[in-house]
């Protein structure tokens, strides 16, 4: 057997009839793989994001920060609808507070 050490660690390579195949062995030594996003060394560092990795780190509980994609529409959807929400909110509000004693 071959074996080639790489950044994840140890890896097996097999000759299968004249193709390559790579097996991971040591996957299990980094501990950025399966660690939360806001948690690995590259994401921590200061830098800002957009809405779009905010919401999707927000849905995602700090698991990742691609998962809506890397368009941004959908953080201003969400960011819209958030302030939507509000806005109706604060009206209903103030509406049932002021004339409440006419319904």
């Amino acid at each position: 057997m071959n074996y080639q050490r790489t950044a994840l660690g140890t890896v097996k390579i097999e000759q299968i009839r004249g193709k390559t195949m790579n097996a991971d062995t040591d996957i299990y030594q980094n501990k950025d793989l399966f660690a939360p996003v806001v948690f690995r060394k590259d994401f921590n560092q200061f830098a800002p994001i957009n809405g779009n990795q905010a919401w999707s780190l927000f849905f995602t509980a700090g698991q990742e920060d691609k998962q809506l994609g890397n368009s941004p529409e959908f953080g201003r959807f969400f960011t819209n609808t958030l302030f939507a929400i509000g806005a109706a909110t604060f009206i209903w509000g103030y509406f049932f507070s002021r004339w409440a004693d006419f319904l």
